[in-house]
């Protein structure tokens, strides 16, 4: 039988933390990416992922240079116009 550890904890590895900023990119890329190839939106979209996933990566090196807000706002309108045409 082997003995087990007598230390009583031991700490965690050091885990990033991930800002509702980043969180939210994901989700857009993530949403942006299911835009059917058929939509006029499609490319619209391949256009507004690229810039969103440099800034994700500024985000997470965390460089100050970042201000995706821009980015985010456009994401979500293709996906509103994107949806939109999907209803017709």
């Amino acid at each position: 039988m082997v003995a087990r550890s007598t230390r009583a904890w031991a700490p965690l590895p050091a885990m990033k933390l991930t800002t509702s900023e980043e969180k939210l990119i994901l989700l857009l890329l993530a949403r942006l990416e299911r835009i059917s190839a058929d939509s006029s939106w499609a490319h619209r979209a391949s256009g507004v992922r690229g810039p969103l996933l440099r800034a994700l990566e500024m985000l997470e090196n965390g460089s100050q240079d970042s201000k995706p807000d821009i980015l985010i706002a456009k994401g979500f309108e293709i996906l509103k116009e994107a949806a939109r045409e999907k209803a017709r």
